[in-house]
């Protein structure tokens, strides 16, 4: 029967067995794709690790190279002349090749790279200099590229030399100028209070020290070499001083007589300890800025004898100067000289500096006037014999004054003897600037009335003179004064400008006489050798002006026009920030 004959079926395939080898391999597919990708993971990490690390680390080379220019600097504070002029960064700069090559000045893909020190070779930076604006503003700026691998990164920085007017108020010594106190007493004149100076004690003031007091406001930082005295005074700024004591122990809580007192407000915290810096002995290097033959691209101008400045709005200033013969000068000591119409003619004809109402220039911008005294030497071109004199001026003109009208009729000059010389080389100067200039002499710096700025944002004014700086209020001797006596002026003075005396001080004339006079506002900078008085009380009664002093803030990034330094000088960042790269790896210039 078909349905009972068995029959023998043919064995079955095994689907497991092919599932399994599929799931093998495909296992297999899935971890050769995973070790791959986390093989690619791993070189592309380490790759990008490798650019992320050459990537900071060019930062770090270009950083390296401003630090290795700052310390060229801090060597030779000269070396801002060295360069390559064909630099991209450096157009408009005047630059030469130092004698000794640096590396890190040269460009394109054929010149090196300077090496970063421990760095085995593997980093390295250039730089490129501009210098266009420092002989107006102080300030060298910087280009420097770093590079590690492929990677290059650029920093420009801005490099301003550390000077007096990184202070509000600077001075060597605390004591009254010895020209002025009259003290002679050994010990005085050049000695620190911290280093033996003999201290007032019982009312006696020994060596005239002065003290801040009678509701003083400083509005910035100030800087003694010397031992601050500090009565009933407010600091809004920080205050070092070169005493090495503890903080705390550093300054006196004392009046000038050296009697104990209070109220002292040290609002950026007490005084701290900094080093002492030292002044230049003279200002002759702006003297040299007048002369044709010393390699200045643009000289300044050079005035003799007594010269009035009048600062006009609209940039502007009427000068007098009745001695002066050449404006420009050139040897040392001179020996030839120009008259450029920049300057002002000389002489007395209609307009000219020696006429009564002299002559109305362009403000020196960016560049500087200097004030010297009539020259001994024959040779010179600006040379007066002592038994001539200009056209309207004589002996008895001499004798009575320095032919610009001072002193005023019955001004009483007791209290400066050596004031308004025929012959000196003082300047009188007053008005409202337009531009950046300094006004630099020889001898005395008289401020005759308000200074201001034009435009408080892009004017700077520097005033430096050898010998002392005064704030001018005369006091008359009878006969034509105020009813009452006292001084001629109204109260009140404002001064916007960057102040130095090398030799001596910044004082109010007659600051013992005439009454209260109001306020002195300063507004920018205040560096002497000895520390002039300003206000002081006698019988009870006040004498001269208030101080209302407040920093110039620019200063901590610019400078009056080749404004002087201290004698050590060093240089710090005002300014630090990233740009494009300047060149590729291979030193290439990137476009």
């Amino acid at each position: 029967m078909m349905g009972g004959i068995g029959r023998r079926l043919a064995p079955q395939a095994q689907p497991e067995r092919g599932a399994a080898l599929l799931v093998v391999i495909g296992i297999g597919l899935v971890l050769l794709t995973l070790v791959a990708t986390a093989m690619t993971f791993s070189v592309s990490g380490s790759l990008k690790a490798t650019g992320d690390q050459n990537w900071n680390g060019a930062m770090a080379a270009a950083y390296a190279g401003v630090d290795e220019y700052e310390s060229r600097l801090a060597n030779d504070n000269t070396y801002y002349r060295f360069g390559n002029s064909a630099a991209a960064f450096s157009v408009g700069s005047t630059l030469t090749a130092p004698t000794v090559a640096n590396p890190a000045f040269e460009v394109g893909a054929a010149g090196g790279w300077a090496r970063v020190a421990g760095s085995d070779g593997t980093a390295s930076f250039r730089y490129e200099v501009d210098n266009s604006a420092y002989s107006s503003s102080g300030v060298l700026r910087i280009r420097s590229t770093g590079r590690v691998g492929t990677k290059t990164r650029s920093v420009v920085a801005n490099l301003r030399q550390a000077g007096f007017i990184d202070y509000l108020y600077f001075t060597m010594y605390e004591i009254q100028d010895p020209a002025q106190s009259g003290v002679t007493a050994a010990g005085c004149a050049n000695t620190y209070a911290w280093a033996g100076r003999p201290s007032p004690a019982g009312g006696s003031t020994v060596c005239s020290d002065v003290a801040f007091g009678g509701g003083d406001v400083v509005n910035g930082p100030v800087h003694s070499n010397d031992t601050l005295r500090v009565c009933d005074a407010t600091f809004n700024g920080r205050v070092t001083t070169g005493n090495p004591a503890l903080p705390g122990v550093n300054y006196r809580r004392e009046n000038s007589n050296g009697s104990p007192c209070g109220g002292q407000v040290f609002n950026g915290g007490p005084p701290q300890n900094s080093p002492v810096i030292a002044m230049p002995a003279t200002n002759a290097s702006l003297q040299g800025e007048t002369r044709t033959d010393a390699g200045v691209a643009e000289p300044g101008c050079l005035y003799t004898g007594p010269t009035s400045i009048v600062l006009n709005t609209g940039g502007t200033m009427t000068i007098r100067s009745p001695w002066s013969k050449a404006t420009r000068v050139a040897g040392e000591p001179a020996t030839s000289g120009s008259t450029p119409a920049a300057c002002g003619m000389p002489g007395t004809g209609a307009g000219a500096l020696g006429s009564a109402v002299g002559a109305t220039v362009p403000v020196l911008d960016a560049n500087l006037l200097f004030v010297q005294s009539v020259p001994l030497l024959a040779a010179d071109p600006n040379f007066t014999s002592d038994t001539a004199w200009p056209v309207g001026q004589s002996a008895a003109t001499c004798a009575g004054g320095n032919g610009l009208g001072f002193p005023l009729a019955n001004e009483d000059v007791a209290s400066v003897p050596t004031s308004y010389g025929c012959r000196h080389g003082d300047a009188f100067v007053k008005g409202t600037l337009a531009g950046t200039m300094t006004v630099a002499t020889d001898n005395f710096v008289y401020v005759t009335g308000d200074i201001t700025y034009e435009d408080a944002a892009a004017d700077v004014l520097g005033l430096v003179a050898q010998n002392a700086l005064w704030i001018w209020n005369p006091v008359c001797a009878g006969g034509s004064c105020p009813a009452g006596g006292g001084a001629i002026l109204p109260d009140n003075r404002r001064i916007d400008a960057a102040m130095l005396s090398l030799d001596h001080t910044v004082q109010v004339q007659n600051y013992n006489r005439g009454g209260e006079q109001g306020v002195l506002t300063i507004n920018g900078s205040l560096a002497q050798k000895y520390r002039g008085i300003v206000h002081s009380t006698v019988g009870g009664v006040g004498n001269g002006y208030i101080k209302n002093y407040t920093y110039d803030p620019r200063f901590l990034y610019i400078a009056p026009p080749k404004y002087l330094s201290p004698v050590a000088a060093t240089y710090g960042i005002s300014r630090l920030v990233e740009v494009s790269s300047a060149f590729s790896a291979t030193g290439a210039i990137v476009p």
